[in-house]
């Protein structure tokens, strides 16, 4: 494990799909826009809010209260100095972004699994220089067990809803990383799909704002989904039928996670990791001979497939 994961840690290999590992490029640091006291709005929200506002992490800004139950002090503020709020990031409703995970819905005993694995290590990501995954394991390693019980049990009681609109599309927007995803260039130019999925806010600005009710659009290739579903349902030869543990309708079984109406960019994260040993958590094991086989064209269909069912 400890070979694997140092392999891990290396520098990018040349097989990463960047589409997927989204990082901000280099250069002067991207800041937002200065705040001039406007209060903002988004759509179906009657909250009003300013920049400052926005950007404070301790403090989520809750766009829809309605949308999700109350939660627990370390979702909605965090603990400074240390812990900011896990709503800011995987947002109240626990839908979450292309640069994390949506937490809704899955089991509580799974994201505690995933607190550890950070905490000890065994979970880290491909690229080293990504800075999601290593904001939350500085966040893992700070915040106490109670925090993440509190946390977990409150995602896992929430009803995820779908939020991703997965599209066939031979020609896409052209894109550019921005917050550590993809967003449309200017002036609406098109490209080639090719070999990868190209997910985006369905309207930037609002996500910008960070609204928990504006969702996410995701190209796939011509055909993919219907190959995924193949791979998905039988294996096709090289892997394990998914419904085995995540299973039938992939809305997962028992500590097992859902899969189906999920980030396409973080599965395709997820099972590149579980192949190049990045993740390698108690179940790690069971995943590996199940990716071990499967090629960029597999997981781009596979995880097509999985994020166009209904969660």
């Amino acid at each position: 494990m400890l070979v694997l994961l140092a392999i891990a840690g290396a520098a990018r290999a040349d097989d990463m799909p960047a589409w997927a590992f989204a990082n901000n490029p280099p250069g002067p640091k991207q800041t937002a826009p200065t705040d001039d006291g406007t209060v903002k709005h988004v759509a179906g929200s009657t909250v009003g809010l300013t920049q400052s506002q926005i950007r404070d992490a301790f403090n989520v800004p809750d766009w829809h209260p309605d949308n999700h139950p109350a939660a627990p002090d370390i979702v909605m503020h965090g603990r400074k100095p240390g812990v900011i709020s896990c709503g800011y990031c995987h947002l109240p409703n626990g839908q979450g972004r292309p640069e994390n995970a949506g937490l809704a819905g899955l089991p509580a005993a799974y994201i505690v699994q995933q607190i550890a694995d950070f905490r000890g290590g065994t979970r880290v990501s491909s690229d080293p220089k990504l800075v999601p995954p290593s904001l939350m394991d500085t966040i893992a390693k700070a915040a106490t067990d109670e925090e993440v019980k509190a946390a977990a049990d409150y995602f896992a009681g929430l009803a995820p809803k779908p939020w991703i609109r997965v599209v066939e599309a031979a020609t896409v927007p052209r894109t550019h990383v921005a917050g550590y995803m993809l967003v449309p260039d200017e002036g609406g130019v098109t490209e080639p799909i090719g070999q990868r999925i190209v997910e985006t806010p369905e309207n930037v600005a609002e996500t910008e704002l960070r609204d928990s009710g504006s969702g996410f659009v995701a190209y796939v290739p011509p055909g993919s989904i219907a190959r995924g579903e193949k791979l998905v349902k039988t294996g096709g030869g090289k892997t394990t039928a998914c419904g085995a543990c995540h299973g039938a309708d992939l809305k997962g079984l028992g500590p097992v996670p859902r899969l189906a109406g999920r980030s396409p960019s973080y599965l395709v994260r997820q099972l590149y990791d579980f192949q190049h040993g990045a993740r390698a958590g108690p179940w790690s094991p069971l995943m590996l001979g199940v990716v071990r086989d499967l090629t960029p064209g597999d997981i781009v269909d596979i995880v097509a497939y999985a994020a166009s069912r209904k969660p």
